[in-house]
């Protein structure tokens, strides 16, 4: 039986998630939770093949638990899932050591051929993703996101999506100082002045819902 842990802070889509594997003859959901930290802490005191990850939960992001998840648990195959179009965050999750990434707008038998593939220690890419892999590789360059940390990512992230210098330094319990650090170099990365400019410039790349 393939071991899944199910980690998806919406419980009407964690209660599908469930439900797809369960209805697996070769699958059982170990556990599930809607919570980043305790995702850590399941993996760590159940023997697990699988973890379905969503991307944006509370507190620690999918990505914070998914680096942390290849370090202590390196062989352990994670399934990213994420309301985002395949784009910079599918590859910066790739290179990070995700086994997946899937777009939440799947049919049912996917994820499950998707969760068997991963269990068996091959990587799952979807058409769309192998499409923008194959885009990065013909360009030969990287978008400018591409030159940020995993927390400066965050934070680009969490401004584009509307939220306050304050608002994020509470989400990600850092100080309002520290935060605004992150910003400056975000906009001095991507070469950019105001917070309006990375908000389109995110909207335009799909890098927020």
């Amino acid at each position: 039986m393939i071991r899944v842990l199910i980690a998806d802070d919406h419980p009407i889509v964690r209660r599908g998630l469930l439900q797809i594997v369960a209805d697996q003859p070769d699958m059982t959901v170990v556990a599930d939770t809607g919570d980043g930290q305790e995702a850590l802490r399941l993996a760590d005191t159940h023997p697990l093949d699988v973890i379905v990850l969503d991307m944006s939960m509370p507190g620690l992001s999918g990505l914070e638990v998914l680096n942390e998840l290849k370090r202590q648990h390196p062989r352990l195959a994670v399934l990213v899932l994420s309301g985002h179009p395949e784009g910079e965050l599918a590859l910066r999750l790739l290179k990070a050591g995700a086994a997946g990434y899937m777009n939440k707008e799947i049919a049912p038998e996917e994820l499950a051929g998707a969760i068997r593939r991963v269990a068996g220690g091959k990587k799952y890419v979807s058409p769309a993703l192998a499409e923008v892999l194959a885009d990065s590789l013909e360009k030969g360059e990287d978008p400018p996101e591409a030159s940020l940390s995993d927390r400066e990512y965050q934070v680009l992230r969490l401004i584009a999506s509307g939220k306050t210098v304050s608002e994020i330094a509470v989400e990600i319990a850092l100080s309002v100082k520290t935060v605004s650090t992150y910003r400056a170099r975000i906009l001095e990365k991507m070469n950019m002045r105001t917070n309006a400019e990375l908000v389109r410039y995110a909207i335009r790349n799909h890098l927020v819902d």
